[in-house]
C-alpha cells in the first residue's frame, strides 16, 4: 500500500538517529471510554487509567495519551469547598451532568509519543479509523476550534539550522494559513497568532545571523507566549530554560527538542482530510529547508512583499508563493 506520508530529504539528526514527530489531534463526537477503547483497540494497545479523564496506552511505539483537553474538569473534586454547594449535595448526579456536557464542549486530545516519521501512517490510518466511527472536528460547531498539532524533531539544533527554519514558516506562513487554518471558530482564537510584524522583518533581514543565545532573545522579546502558529517555547525550554525564564513564568511549557505546529485545524469529520493533508505541506517547509539556494530565492521574494510596489499592491503574496512552490515542483 502506497503511503500517502511524503517524507523529508532530511530523515536522521546530526547524530544520525532518525527524526520523530509527535502529534496531538482534538477531537469530539466520542465519549472519552469509547475514544480509549477504539484506540487501544486499533493499536494493539494496553489503556491505563491514570487519572480523571487521563488515559495511557502502552503500544509498540510507545505510550499514547488520551485526556479531556480541560484542567478544571480533569481535577475537579466534589468535595472541594470551592465548588459550589448546591453541586456538592448533587454528588454522583452532579458529576454525571458535568461529564454529559464537558464531552460535548471540550475537545478530547489523542497525544501520541514521539514517532519516527516513516511510521505516521499509522497515525493516519487512527485517524481514518476514528472518522469511521462518529469523530469530529472543527466543522461540526461554531463552539469547537479544534486543532491537528505537529511537533517535529529538527535535524540540528544550532543557530543557523533554527535560523532557516523560523524564516522559511515566516515566508510560507500565509500559504499554510490558507491551506490549513479554515474554519470560523479557530480563526477567532488568539493561540495560533502569527509572529510579531517587526519581528517577522527583523528575521528575514538579509543580513539577520546571530548566534543562538541572540536568536532566542530576540524572538521572545517580541513573542513571549505559547500562542503562535509555530511556537518555539518547548524548544527553548530544551535549549536554554533559564534564559526562557527571564521572559516567560508558564508551567504548560514542556522541553522538548521540537518545534510546535499548532496552525491547523482539524477536519477529521471530512472524508478529503488526512493528517497527511497536513503533513505533507509540512514537508514543503522541510524540503525548502533542506535546499539553501531555494531557501534563499524564496526569502529574498518574500523580503520585498513586504516592501511597497505596484506588484504587491495587485497581487497577494500568498498567490505569488503558491505560484514558486508549483514553479519549482514542492506542489
Amino acid at each position: 500500500m502506497t503511503s500517502r506520508c511524503r517524507m523529508p530529504d532530511v530523515m536522521t539528526t546530526r547524530d544520525g538517529e532518525p527524526r520523530r514527530v509527535g502529534v496531538e489531534i482534538e477531537i469530539s463526537g466520542l465519549g472519552y471510554e469509547k475514544l480509549v477503547s477504539l484506540t487501544a483497540g486499533f493499536l494493539d494497545g494496553t489503556a491505563i487509567n491514570t487519572g480523571r479523564y487521563v488515559s495511557k496506552i502502552n503500544t509498540d511505539l510507545g505510550d499514547f495519551t488520551i485526556e479531556l483537553d480541560s484542567d478544571p474538569i480533569k481535577d475537579l473534586d466534589l468535595q472541594d469547598e470551592r465548588v459550589p454547594e448546591s453541586l456538592r449535595e448533587l454528588g454522583g448526579h452532579a458529576m454525571e451532568m458535568i461529564d454529559y456536557a464537558a464531552e460535548r464542549l471540550v475537545p478530547l486530545e489523542i497525544v501520541s509519543p514521539p514517532i519516527p516519521f516513516d511510521q505516521l501512517d499509522t497515525i493516519e490510518a487512527l485517524s481514518d479509523q476514528l472518522r469511521e466511527a462518529g469523530a469530529v472536528g472543527s466543522r461540526e460547531a461554531i463552539l469547537y476550534a479544534f486543532g491537528l498539532q505537529l511537533n517535529p524533531e529538527l535535524p540540528s539544533l544550532d543557530a543557523d539550522t533554527l535560523r532557516r527554519y523560523m524564516q522559511t514558516f515566516a515566508a510560507l506562513y500565509d500559504w499554510l494559513k490558507g491551506r490549513h487554518q479554515l474554519d470560523f471558530s479557530r480563526k477567532l482564537t488568539t493561540y495560533i497568532e502569527p509572529w510579531a510584524g517587526s519581528y517577522v522583518d527583523r528575521l528575514v533581514a538579509e543580513d539577520y545571523q546571530p548566534d543562538l543565545e541572540g536568536l532566542m532573545r530576540d524572538y521572545l522579546e517580541d513573542n513571549p507566549t505559547r500562542n503562535r502558529a509555530l511556537d518555539l517555547l518547548p524548544l527553548f525550554a530544551h535549549l536554554d530554560k533559564d534564559l526562557l525564564a527571564d521572559y516567560v513564568d508558564d508551567p504548560r511549557i514542556k522541553s522538548r527538542p521540537t518545534l510546535h505546529y499548532r496552525l491547523p485545524d482539524c477536519d477529521i469529520d471530512n472524508p478529503k482530510w488526512h493528517l497527511s493533508t497536513v503533513w505533507n505541506d509540512w514537508v514543503v517547509l522541510e524540503q525548502v529547508v533542506s535546499q539553501p539556494a531555494r531557501q534563499k530565492e524564496l526569502i529574498d521574494l518574500f523580503r520585498e512583499s513586504r516592501t511597497l510596489s505596484f506588484k504587491n499592491l495587485t497581487s497577494t503574496w500568498r498567490s505569488r508563493c503558491h505560484q514558486w512552490l508549483e514553479n519549482r515542483g514542492y506542489v
